[in-house]
């Protein structure tokens, strides 16, 4: 019989995401708190998230919207890299990025964990910006799955291609 695996990624759904700034920016067109602020919310690159407002507490506020926004879609905030405000003239400014991929630091900790609090017989190898992870037993996997769900990582992590 052929070793079981599953690939260990994080990845966000794009369309998701940009059903959360749209709906954020709509919120902070309509709501009295955000009237004359000049709040906005755009993309800014491929996964750049650009924020602003007349106010500082008003573009932290916004902030806030975006993220609510992010958990009712189910998208983890682990996902969301936010700077501090940038005063920008007469307007502050937040810059965010949409993190993608498993970095290879963070990738070495999770085979590690693996490697060191996982079932016997269970490999993880880092394959660019995510892991397989193989073993002779599914319930070994399953229990890999756990203990990664488990573990206080600073990204969010998906499974995919269970075989």
């Amino acid at each position: 019989m052929a070793d079981s695996s599953f690939d260990v990624v994080s990845k966000v759904d794009r369309q998701e995401v940009d059903n959360a700034l749209n709906q954020a920016g709509k919120e902070l067109s309509q709501r009295f708190d955000f009237r004359g602020t000049n709040a906005t919310i755009a993309w800014a690159g491929e996964d750049g998230v650009s924020l602003q407002a007349d106010t500082e507490e008003r573009v932290v506020a916004a902030l806030e919207v975006f993220k609510e926004k992010l958990i009712k879609r189910g998208i983890s905030l682990k996902v969301l890299d936010a700077g501090d405000p940038q005063a920008s003239g007469k307007t502050y400014k937040i810059g965010a990025t949409i993190k993608q991929g498993i970095e290879s630091d963070v990738a070495k900790k999770i085979a590690k964990l693996i490697r060191d609090e996982g079932p016997k017989g269970v490999q993880a190898q880092i394959q660019g910006d995510q892991l397989r992870v193989s073993g002779k037993k599914r319930d070994d996997l399953q229990a890999v799955q756990q203990l990664l769900r488990g573990a206080d990582l600073d990204v969010a992590l998906q499974f995919d291609n269970y075989r």
